[in-house]
């Protein structure tokens, strides 16, 4: 068991910097992104500034902005107790958040399926319905596995030897 206790036991390792990636923080990645309510964070503690520093337990998470400050952000994160899902909030500097790509698949459906719709209605056809909906990965269709009987060869059927010694 560990021996101490403290807000930032065991970090030794989840808020080490990166390989070649210590020093000072780049300005135009930390500081310079603008996050407004509803967006969504990831929240990821960066070591090189010790304000503001979340707790171990929300490093990697993803949230929603619920408040923005001269220096930090707020963050709404849902963190499972026991059976429950609870909705934390918490301010972290900007230096230990980012903004979240986990809407970029999604956006990018939305704008496909958009662009597919629009074509449909200028062509006066209805956009096939596959093309719009995702639809899970059906089974493959079964098939048979032809035998190759070329003269005299034919299939070998595999069976179990008969037991016929007592001991």
């Amino acid at each position: 068991l560990p021996h101490s206790f403290g807000y930032r036991a065991r970090t030794r390792d989840l808020f080490s910097r990166k390989f070649r990636k210590a020093g000072t923080l780049a300005i135009s990645k930390t500081y310079m992104p603008v996050y407004k309510m509803g967006d969504f964070v990831d929240v990821v503690a960066n070591s090189a500034q010790q304000k503001g520093m979340p707790h171990r337990f929300y490093h990697g998470r993803t949230g929603i902005v619920f408040n923005v400050t001269p220096s930090s952000i707020g963050v709404e994160v849902n963190k499972q107790v026991r059976s429950r899902i609870l909705k934390k909030r918490i301010h972290v500097r900007v230096e230990h958040v980012r903004h979240s790509k986990c809407r970029a698949g999604f956006l990018a459906r939305v704008q496909k399926i958009g662009a597919i719709k629009e074509a449909a209605k200028k062509s006066g056809i209805k956009a096939p319905i596959e093309q719009i909906k995702r639809f899970p990965v059906q089974p493959k269709a079964g098939y048979f596995v032809p035998a190759e009987c070329r003269g005299d060869k034919v299939p070998i059927v595999v069976r179990p030897k008969v037991f016929n010694e007592l001991l």
